[in-house]
């Protein structure tokens, strides 16, 4: 039976499926596809294929059924319909991720209840290298609407990337450097879409074009949205613009491929969280932001006897964003980074098969002005790991272990030293050709980041004079559970995971005033973070009429201090939602809803935050659909209830709701 691209993007998620569900999914590829190409010039139902979907964020690039451990994968129509303005808002329809939000502008993932420095943001592999974990007044930048996919790992990921991946890792694949060329010779992607909530406008190409000796990738993006509509008016100070742009370039063989790119991100965008009051003589804040990266990269492929291939990348960065009063500047934050990564993956030893590495980085940060509540900071850290995977008969086993060296040396102050320690075990067992079940333990170490170690000063974004300690590492050790069924009309998981921190670190509210904001301190102690995620695809219909498939999920997270320590903060509350999709003859339609549960499990001097039920639709038409290329109009329709949205992630849910009802038109073209 056919299945939808959703539906195959969903069953990526089920990371321990064994190759059954390839075969599966092998079938599929069949069935006629209402089509579009991929950016290698490929009709997009080659993409769809469940065994076709490689995980770039795990070493070896392996394929998403492949893997034991929880990984999600947004391609294809599911990414189109899922993106957002911000990276957070693009990933927040996965079981167990939301997005932090800020309006529409900022928008960090939450893994499980875990943000900030928790989460690595990535691209492709890399850090971004922005300021987002120091507050969540400040973007990502990371372009949605750039990507080729958008990969979750969820759970610890420290193994593969360090310790600010103790909650999990969001990787953006966008192919700035070329891996290899179009199948073609040439292809390419081009949108422009409006929306009516913020007058928005978005536009976007991309072309990608080489052969078999050189490969070069060009994109660039440019959005212009006003201030959004909210129920009952318009969110002041909620306006975004942003340009990002790539250009890069790949020399190719049966070797391998070496490549470069230089990649420029700007944002302008308000904080609703600051509109300005003209009648007390206030001006509104925004926040100018600019970036530019260099990225060399490189793959070879068998250079040595004993190995498949050796990857490297090496990224330099230079960020910084002016937060502005009116025309007056304030506060410049700032980054100099330098990052390195190596992945080694061997051949077949012994039954195992796996891959070992070291990674780097250098970073220096800096925040000058009125808000300066971080001094000036250098980190340093460099990591070896190292995986193996191998199959006894029906059960599948994945091993890891990570060792790292971090310092962290404000200017004038003393130098901290850390070295945490990862470890990583799973396990998958196929009982049955439709069962599977899988078991995931996880120990993983933090060392603190910045604002944890050094903060002191007032920091307005969050209402609060903050405080920084002498911290130790963050300890976690994580035991996950799922239980998998693939069957050809039902495909479904469950899966319930305990997370037990040793020195969790938090921010505590004192009781005192200090420049009239209260006093909070960065602070630890134990904490218990307990979940359960579901998710099940339903194959209603498969016959000359279209093919139907219904999609329910639901996602549950509460955390605990101990010792009467209450609640964590801003944990995300539980959701339960559905979606019905349709597709035949180059149409492809769907509609749903997901009821966000009220929020009154908080920390103090935290507010409840209500439930409320966002409803959501999609339509497409392949108008165009030949050898050469591919169009596409859409009609997306968000919130259309028009409900007050206030996430319980958000720092500023009370002053900033997410936006009201929203239609957004547009075409799309691959060719």
């Amino acid at each position: 039976m056919r299945r939808t691209l959703f539906a195959l993007t969903l069953a990526a998620t089920f990371g321990s499926a064994l190759p059954a569900m390839a075969e599966d999914a092998t079938q599929d590829a069949t069935t006629p596809d209402v089509g579009t190409k991929d950016p290698q010039g490929k009709s997009r139902k080659h993409v769809d294929k469940l065994e076709g979907i490689v995980v770039n964020a795990v070493p070896g690039g392996r394929n998403a059924d492949q893997i034991v451990a929880p990984v999600a994968v947004l391609a294809g129509t599911a990414l189109d319909d899922a993106k957002g303005v911000s990276l957070g808002e693009t990933v927040s329809s996965i079981p167990g991720v939301q997005t932090s939000a800020l309006g529409t502008a900022v928008g960090r993932p939450v893994i499980r209840g875990l943000d900030g420095p928790r989460v690595a943001v990535l691209e492709n592999g890399l850090s971004a290298q922005d300021v987002s974990n120091v507050s969540q007044d400040h973007a990502v930048t990371l372009e949605p609407f750039l990507a080729d996919q958008i990969e979750v790992l969820k759970g610890p990921a420290t193994l593969l990337y360090g310790s600010g991946a103790i909650g999990g890792v969001v990787n953006v694949v966008d192919g700035r450097v070329p891996e290899k060329a179009p199948d073609n010779g040439f292809a390419g992607r081009a949108e422009v879409r409006t929306d009516s909530v913020s007058d928005g406008k978005t536009g976007l190409a991309r072309f990608d074009a080489g052969n078999d000796q050189f490969a070069i990738h060009v994109d660039g993006m440019h959005r212009d949205n006003k201030d959004y509509d909210i129920p009952g008016g318009t969110l002041a100070n909620s306006a975004v613009k942003t340009t990002s742009g790539s250009v890069g370039a790949s020399v190719l063989g049966s070797w391998g491929y070496l490549g470069l790119s230089v990649s420029r991100f700007l944002d302008l965008y308000g904080s609703p969280a600051e509109p300005g009051d003209p009648a007390e003589g206030e001006d509104p804040v925004h926040i100018k932001m600019a970036q530019t990266n260099y990225t060399l990269k490189g793959g070879f492929v068998q250079p040595i006897d004993g190995i498949s291939t050796i990857e490297f990348s090496l990224g330099h960065g230079a960020y910084q964003h002016v937060e502005y009063e009116g025309d007056e500047p304030g506060t410049t934050f700032s980054t100099d980074s330098n990052q390195g990564r190596l992945v080694v993956t061997h051949d077949e030893l012994g039954g195992w098969v796996g891959s070992f590495g070291v990674q780097t980085q250098h970073r220096k940060f800096a925040a000058v002005g009125e808000e300066t509540f971080v001094p000036a900071t250098t980190t340093k850290g460099v990591g070896v790991f190292l995986t193996e995977t191998r199959d006894f008969g029906p059960v599948k086993v994945e091993l890891g272990a990570r060792h790292d060296k971090q310092s962290v040396e404000p200017i004038d102050g003393a130098k901290r030293n850390y070295s945490p320690n990862s470890f990583s075990a799973g396990f998958a067992y196929r009982f049955d050709e439709q069962w599977h079940l899988s078991l995931n333990l996880d120990h993983a170490e933090r060392a603190p980041s910045e604002e944890e170690l050094f903060a002191n000063g007032p920091h307005e974004a969050s209402n609060t004079f903050e405080i920084g300690s002498d911290l130790g590492k963050e300890k976690s050790n994580q035991a996950e559970l799922g239980l998998h069924f693939h069957g050809d009309v039902v495909e479904g998981k469950v899966a319930v995971y305990y997370n037990k921190y040793k020195n969790f670190i938090y921010l505590a509210d004192t009781g005192e005033i200090e420049d009239d904001l209260p006093v909070r301190v960065w602070s630890q102690n134990d904490a218990t973070f307990r979940g359960a995620e579901a998710e099940a695809t339903f194959h209603l219909s498969d016959s000359p009429s279209g093919h139907w498939d219904l999609r329910v999920f639901g996602d549950t997270v509460r955390a605990t201090l101990s010792d009467g320590g209450g609640n964590v903060p801003r944990i995300p509350a539980g959701r339960i939602g559905s979606t019905l999709s349709w597709n035949a003859d180059g149409l492809r339609a769907n509609v749903g809803a997901v009821r966000y549960m009220k929020q009154d499990k908080v920390a103090a001097f935290e507010t409840d935050t209500a439930g409320y039920t966002l409803v959501n639709a999609h339509f497409g038409w392949t108008f165009i659909n030949d050898e050469r290329s591919q169009w596409e109009a859409f009609v997306d329709g968000n919130n259309l209830t028009n409900q007050t949205a206030r996430p319980a992630t958000s720092l500023f849910k009370d002053v900033a709701p997410m936006p009201g009802r929203n239609v957004s038109v547009g075409v799309r073209a691959y060719f």
